[in-house]
C-alpha cells in the first residue's frame, strides 16, 4: 500500500461546486480518505494552512487582494498545486466582472440595486481587483483539472494516481463546462 499523501482544498472565489462535486464521490470519498489526510479544507474546521501540503486543491478564482494572499502562501507551502475547476482555470463566471470597471460593479450591486440601504462595506472586505484571473497568472500549478464542476470520477481518478505517486494523464478524461 502506498504511503497516505496530505491533502488540502481552498475555495477562492466561486460557488463551491467544486467543493460538492469532491463530497458527491459518496462511497469512493471513504476511500478516498482511507488514501490521504486531509489536513486543511473548508470543509473542516482548520483555521492555519499546514508548513507544508503533497497535494492541494485550489477551487476559484483571484478576485481580491486577500485572494492573491491566500493562493501565494498555499503555493509556498504545497509541493503539487491544482487548478481545481474552470474558475481556477480559466477564471470562468468570476471574470465576466472583467467586462466592467470595479466602480461600476460596485455602482450597480450597492447603489443602482439597493432597496433599503446604499451603503458600500468597507470594513474588513477585500479589495477587489482589477481583473479576475485565473490561478496560474498568479502562481505555477502543477496541474487543470477542468469542469464546472470537475465529475467525482475525474477527482477520484487525479487523487488516486497521485497517492500511486503517478501525474495525471488527463487526455481524453477532462473537459471544460
Amino acid at each position: 500500500m502506498s504511503k497516505k499523501i496530505t491533502l488540502a482544498t481552498l475555495w477562492l472565489d466561486g460557488c463551491s461546486g467544486c467543493h460538492m462535486s469532491f463530497l458527491d464521490l459518496d462511497d469512493l470519498l471513504i476511500e478516498v480518505l482511507g488514501l490521504v489526510d486531509l489536513v486543511y479544507s473548508p470543509l473542516m474546521d482548520i483555521k492555519e494552512f499546514p508548513e507544508m501540503v503533497d497535494v492541494t486543491l485550489v477551487e476559484g478564482s483571484v478576485s481580491t487582494n486577500e485572494d492573491i494572499e491566500k493562493i501565494q502562501h498555499i503555493r509556498q507551502h504545497t509541493k503539487f498545486l491544482i487548478a481545481f475547476g474552470d474558475c481556477a482555470v480559466t477564471g470562468n463566471i468570476p471574470a465576466m466582472r472583467n467586462h466592467y470597471s470595479v466602480r461600476q460593479v460596485l455602482q450597480h450591486v450597492y447603489h443602482d440595486n439597493a432597496t433599503n440601504d446604499d451603503v458600500e462595506p468597507i470594513n474588513g472586505v477585500p479589495i477587489l481587483l482589477d481583473t479576475v484571473r485565473p490561478i496560474h497568472a498568479i502562481v505555477p500549478v502543477d496541474l487543470t483539472l477542468p469542469g464546472c464542476p470537475p465529475q467525482p470520477n475525474l477527482i477520484y481518478f487525479v487523487l488516486t494516481e497521485l497517492v500511486a505517486g503517478r501525474i495525471p494523464d488527463l487526455m481524453g478524461r477532462a473537459r471544460f463546462g
